[in-house]
């Protein structure tokens, strides 16, 4: 089993969750500054996690 897959495979599940989280902040967010910070915070890590994810998983070679 490949290390760098199974990270990926952890790194892209933390991103979708985060944008996940993202979202459910922007539905019930009333406008303050607290709301906004974290909306941001967590969309950013959101994005920054899903794309390492990926980008890990589809450059690692599947050596069996």
């Amino acid at each position: 089993m490949n290390l760098k897959r199974l990270f990926g495979a952890v790194l892209t599940i933390l991103g979708i969750v985060g944008l996940i989280y993202t979202a459910v902040i922007f539905a019930d967010t009333s406008g303050e500054t607290r709301d906004i910070k974290s909306l941001i915070i967590y969309g950013i890590l959101g994005i920054v996690f899903f794309t390492s994810g990926i980008s890990l998983v589809r450059t690692t070679k599947d050596e069996s």
